[in-house]
């Protein structure tokens, strides 16, 4: 199979400029959506951000839209198509870093569900490139492939919501992050939410204010 060279992206420029260039924020969409699936959210969020949101490479082997790797069982990405999707999303950070003022000096990840399982994997294998990771519905994937920066990634702050009902990603992936975000004592946000596989108004105005928040710090 050939893979692909570069992620395409739409992009939502910010609607307030900020001396010295703007914050931006990647959003990674879940399995069997595309690059406009997160965008509605922008309207929500703060107006300093630039925002980009990244299509998936993989065409979904079960159906429409796109993914970020094949599912084995939940838990566990495929060994293959992962590690490619992550590489991307980095080549992704640095493009984007080097084109935008200001984006190296604040660049935040938003994943829903196969989406934050990347968003968390980009910022604990790339920590230098990432400030903030907000991850919605999704978990953290463990296996020995993986190469986490744990130590380097206690710089990265992130913000983990899920839904207590979620028939999808169940609510103990959401408490085995927060496990391991405990473990290696990393700066952290744990919410649930009395929700499925979703984002809610309620975990939507936690995103919002927790960027504003972490924009300004």
């Amino acid at each position: 199979m050939k893979y692909p060279d570069t992620l395409h992206y739409e992009e939502i420029k910010p609607r307030k400029k900020v001396d010295g260039g703007n914050p931006l924020l990647i959003l990674l969409h879940g399995r069997g959506t595309d690059e406009h699936d997160l965008l509605g959210l922008a309207d929500y969020l703060d107006e300093r951000l630039h925002i980009v949101s990244a299509r998936a490479p993989f065409p979904f082997q079960w159906g429409q839209g796109f993914a970020w790797y094949d599912i084995e069982e939940v838990g566990k990405p495929d060994a293959e198509k992962f590690p490619t999707s992550l590489e991307l999303i980095a080549g992704l950070v640095d493009n984007l870093q080097n084109t935008y003022e200001g984006a190296k000096e604040k660049t935040f990840l938003l994943g829903f569900s196969m989406g934050s399982v990347m968003a968390f994997a980009t910022a604990l294998s790339y920590p230098g490139k990432i400030s903030g990771v907000v991850s919605h519905s999704g978990y953290i994937a463990e296996s020995e492939d993986t190469d986490y920066k744990w130590n380097e990634a206690k710089k990265v702050n992130f913000f983990i919501a899920h839904g207590v009902a979620d028939p999808v990603i169940e609510v103990r992936f959401g408490k085995r992050a927060e496990e391991l975000m405990k473990q290696y004592e990393m700066e952290f946000t744990y919410k649930e939410y009395p929700i499925a596989h979703q984002i809610s108004g309620d975990s939507l105005n936690d995103i919002a204010h927790w960027l504003k928040i972490n924009i300004e710090s």
